[in-house]
């Protein structure tokens, strides 16, 4: 086979491959392989039983292989009773902190007044602040709030509410930080032109501005809901029930008192990162180009 020739005939010169490209994949392979093997490892013990790895021990070739595991630790955690648990508490508040920070958004970058850059910083602050240094006060506080006939506790300590409004004020700063600086890259004279057509700054928010930002939302979205599935401080701290834990709490049920089948809680932690991988990989097109799509704007 003749090599590959140019449209003037001559023949294509491969380019030369240089020392640090191949110190550059070799880089990048190692630190996929590191991020990947505790993920591999646990799906290895899973699949085994607890009597062969004690046996053999956990670096030994397996003689048998199957999902006993996964089904035990489904039964035995009651799954399906935290999944439905952590729904209700990660779809409120992914929706509730995208609804309101968006306004925020809106209301400072599509507006000009002069504390419009201090009303910004004051919602991104509450993103510095440890969460452990406000915990005290913060559950002092949900113990003396009563809510009669909302909750089923009667406060909004050890509720699903506590939860979703926790994750809403922590987690409104920044989406209103990242939204405020997509919509500021938007051309103004869309609402501009709406507004001299009359329509309302409601209209503008909403019909306007608000689609044009799907990219950003989608990313946000995505990165609020691995997030708030993948808490377990605040469940831990302000709900005192088991029944009204969401999924990272499950996890505690696969232990005993004198005994852990470490197997068995390596099954059940894969169980609970499926419905993260599957958000990411629903809205991974619009999470990537949510990420990418502003940086070419001037």
């Amino acid at each position: 086979m003749s090599a590959p020739t140019l449209a003037s005939g001559a023949p294509e010169r491969r380019a030369p491959v240089r020392p640090a490209r191949v110190l550059l994949h070799v880089f990048l392979a190692g630190t996929a392989l590191a991020w990947l093997a505790p993920l591999l490892w646990a799906m290895f013990s899973a699949l085994r039983p607890y009597a062969e790895t004690s046996s053999k021990g956990y670096v030994s070739w397996p003689d048998t292989l199957n999902l006993d595991n996964f089904k035990n630790a489904f039964v035995q955690s009651d799954m399906t009773h935290y999944f439905v648990n952590t729904l209700l508490i990660a779809v409120p508040a992914v929706l509730l902190t995208l609804f309101l920070s968006s306004m925020v958004a809106f209301y400072v970058s599509r507006f000009d007044f002069r504390l419009n850059l201090a009303l910004l910083l004051v919602f991104t602050a509450g993103n510095l602040l440890p969460q452990q240094v406000i915990i005290t006060p913060l559950y002092r506080m949900y113990l003396l709030t009563d809510l009669p006939g909302i909750t089923q506790s009667g406060k909004l300590y050890d509720s699903a509410l506590g939860l979703v409004l926790i994750h809403v004020a922590f987690q409104s700063g920044f989406c209103a930080f990242v939204l405020s600086n997509y919509m500021r890259s938007l051309p103004h004279e869309l609402t501009e032109a709406a507004l001299v057509d009359g329509a309302s700054v409601w209209r503008l928010y909403w019909q306007i501005t608000l689609p044009l930002c799907k990219p950003a939302m989608a990313a946000l979205a995505t990165l609020l809901s691995i997030w708030i599935y993948n808490d377990f401080f605040w469940a831990l701290v302000l709900i005192s029930t088991g029944e009204n834990m969401p999924i990272t709490s499950a996890l505690n049920n696969l232990s005993g008192q004198y005994f852990t089948d470490p197997n068995l809680v390596a099954s059940g932690a894969l169980l609970t990162a499926i419905p993260t991988l599957v958000v990411y990989f629903a809205l991974q097109r619009q999470f990537v180009s949510g990420l990418t799509l502003g940086a070419n704007k001037s």
